[in-house]
């Protein structure tokens, strides 16, 4: 069985800033949706991972930054039952070492014919602190992941081992999960609808803008539910509907 790659990866260390606690908590009260729109201010089309859904909602946001877990195909030779005797055995060591906080991301390969993991490992990533769980294959056990606290996204229900198709080859390394780039250390944000990717080094920024729009958009939909017309509303293209919307923030203490 290949080792996990470098010691550096495998020690869970990690590239890019850190994620502050004002962002995290910023981040935990926007939609991916938002997000998407400033990333897209921003040239950057492509950050939702695609064909990922919650496991089970959650009502609240997943937040953290990435730790990565990379699959490549099965050859029958390397990837029978007792692969997992080995403590080093990368979709094992992936849970020991993603750090607290941290969200695992997986690269599937966008094959969700076999699992990715299962109950039981999810729920050990959650006793170690992690902040959510994502692959763009299947889990097995979905049914009890989605009765866990910690998010989990996948692309659906996959009973048999992840041996059947894939190996876990490399931990903390850049990866593509639902045809997105993930590299350690940028920041996940998924909702009850979906998962999207955050470049480390523009999440402050990202999430600043995101609470200003989401701040918006609560006051639009609160118009729009009176029967005001979204004409000059969204977007806001008269100046009565931003004096409108000053007087809403200073109100409501937005």
């Amino acid at each position: 069985m290949s080792d996990q790659g470098p010691d550096k990866a495998a020690s869970g260390q990690t590239s890019g800033p850190a994620l502050s606690d004002d962002t995290k908590r910023m981040l935990s009260h926007v939609s991916v949706a938002t997000i998407s729109t400033a990333l897209y201010k921003r040239g950057l089309r492509r950050q939702v991972i695609q064909d990922v859904h919650p496991v089970g909602a959650k009502g609240r946001n997943m937040v953290g930054p990435a730790f990565t877990l990379r699959y490549i195909p099965a050859r029958e030779d390397r990837n029978q039952l007792d692969v997992f005797r080995d403590p080093k055995h990368p979709q094992r060591h992936a849970v020991e070492t993603c750090p607290a906080g941290f969200v695992l991301v997986m690269d599937s390969r966008r094959d969700a014919n076999m699992a990715s993991a299962g109950d039981i490992l999810v729920t050990r990533l959650m006793m170690r602190g992690g902040a959510g769980v994502v692959t763009d294959g299947g889990f097995r056990d979905a049914m009890r992941i989605a009765q866990l606290d910690m998010p989990a996204y996948h692309n659906r229900p996959a009973s048999p081992t992840n041996l059947t198709n894939n190996e876990a080859i490399e931990i903390n390394g850049p990866i593509g999960c639902g045809d997105v780039a993930v590299f350690p250390g940028d920041i996940i944000v998924g909702d009850d609808d979906s998962v999207i990717v955050i470049p480390a080094h523009l999440a402050d920024d990202i999430a600043l803008e995101a609470r200003e729009m989401t701040a918006y958009e609560d006051f639009v939909i609160e118009q729009v539910r009176k029967g005001d017309t979204i004409i000059g509303l969204y977007p806001a293209t008269k100046q009565e509907t931003i004096d409108k919307f000053a007087r809403w923030r200073e109100e409501h203490g937005r």
